[in-house]
Order: structure tokens, then C-alpha cells, then sequence
């Protein structure tokens, strides 16, 4: 299974980038995880629709041909970490790739959050984007682990 996460913004806090490369340096061959940082719009005073509109599009760009479109949103779905794991488990089933996609400081366009199957919310919190990226990869991480029967995840 290859797995993408499509995030809009490039500086995030070195503690973050650390802690997101020693997750992603753990994933096996066959569950390979790779993360895509694209530029976020300037905030300039254009209204959020336009700025979401214009990140979308390079989101869009950005994503691979016949890849299944997970947006993460704070009104999405929440799941266990195991219905996580078994979620994953049935699209690599179907040979279907994921590309989990975290929107700019204004969040997502409707259209990129329609176009999923699945809309996720990773919290009911507000998350900071260092902090959401990084809870991705670590559920990502575990939930290959449930799969796998590693350790890591304990009951």
C-alpha cells in the first residue's frame, strides 16, 4: 500500500518535522508512507474562499492519478484506531491508495472535502497543522501495527 499525505504548509516547527520523520522512517516497503508539503497562499486580505480555492488547486496537482481522496476536517468522521486500521485494511484490499489531504490555515475547499469517500476528523479539538500532521502519521503508524500485529498498539 502507498499512502500520501498532501499538506499545505512548509514551516513547520522542528520538534514536529523530527518527530514525523522518525515515524515515517518505520514503515515497511509494503506500507510505504510519504508525506508532500505544498505552499500555502499568502494571507493577503483575499477572503478564505478564494485562498482555499487557490490551495486546492495545487492540492488537486498534487494528487496522483486514481488515488482515493481523504480530506481531514474537523466536521469529518471519527475514528477508533482500530476502525482506522480496518478502514486502511479494506482499501489496500481493493488495491486503492490513499492521499490524505490537510487543508491551509483556512481549511478546505467543499470541493476537496466532497470528493472523499471519507471526510476524517482526527479530534474534536482544534489542532495546530504541525500537530494534526503528526497525529496522522502516528495513527497511520499504529494502525499498521494493528494490522501487522506489532506491539506498539496495546488494548
Amino acid at each position: 500500500m502507498n499512502v500520501l499525505i498532501v499538506a499545505v504548509g512548509q514551516r513547520q516547527p522542528r520538534w514536529a518535522d523530527d518527530a514525523c520523520a522518525e515515524f515515517l522512517k518505520r514503515f515497511p516497503p509494503n506500507f510505504a508512507v510519504r508525506l508532500r508539503e505544498l505552499k500555502p497562499e499568502p494571507r493577503d486580505g483575499r477572503p478564505p474562499e478564494r485562498l482555499r480555492a487557490a490551495e486546492a488547486e495545487r492540492i488537486r496537482g498534487a494528487i496522483p492519478a486514481g488515488s482515493l481522496v481523504v480530506p481531514l476536517d474537523e466536521r469529518g468522521r471519527d475514528l477508533t484506531s482500530e476502525a482506522f486500521a480496518r478502514q486502511l485494511d479494506r482499501w489496500r484490499d481493493e488495491g486503492r491508495s490513499p492521499t490524505f489531504v490537510i487543508g491551509g490555515p483556512d481549511g478546505l475547499s467543499e470541493e476537496l472535502r466532497a470528493r472523499g469517500p471519507l471526510v476524517l476528523r482526527l479530534s474534536s479539538f482544534t489542532l495546530p497543522h504541525a500537530l494534526a500532521r503528526l497525529v496522522l502519521v502516528e495513527q497511520l503508524y499504529r494502525a499498521w501495527s494493528i494490522l501487522a500485529g506489532h506491539p506498539y498498539h496495546r488494548e
